[in-house]
């Protein structure tokens, strides 16, 4: 996956270590080599993304693509797509939400702070497996900018 010739970086944020052991194989499973780089916590993934300073200069050259559960142990999956989506040198960077709540509120939420996609997790694994296969589908055939 690239965008405008260069590589884009996944950036997952999951807490639950089996969960993002399937994330990782259904994206492989898809074609998609991209080198991906895991958090379980939003402090870590906010340092990485926006720099510790969190003014967001680390990222303006990067090409990220962010993988964000809502329900992380340290900090609300919501305040780090807000934070994100707010920040002028990020604020592009396309986010897919990836959590179990499917609560219609928070769904619109998250849209409304400039979340890119959002896919509901399936409980059973299953479903969990299915839904994260055709995440890999999609990100196989789509282009960043």
């Amino acid at each position: 996956m690239k965008a405008t010739g260069q590589e884009v970086t996944i950036v997952m944020i999951e807490d639950d270590e089996g969960h993002a052991r399937l994330i990782e194989k259904n994206v492989r499973r898809a074609g998609v080599n991209n080198e991906i780089v895991p958090f379980t916590l939003g402090k870590g993934a906010l340092d990485y993304i926006l720099g510790p300073d969190r003014d967001g200069l680390v990222s303006k050259d990067r090409y990220l693509l962010i993988l964000l559960d809502l329900n992380l142990p340290d900090m609300s999956g919501l305040d780090i797509l807000e934070k994100i989506k707010t920040n002028e040198h990020t604020r592009r960077l396309p986010v897919v939400v990836l959590t179990t709540t499917d609560d219609e509120r928070e769904i619109q939420k998250c849209y409304d702070l400039g979340a890119n996609v959002y896919i509901t997790k399936p409980v059973d694994y299953d479903g969990f497996s299915t839904a994260i296969r055709n995440l890999g589908l999609f990100f196989s055939v789509i282009q960043v900018p």
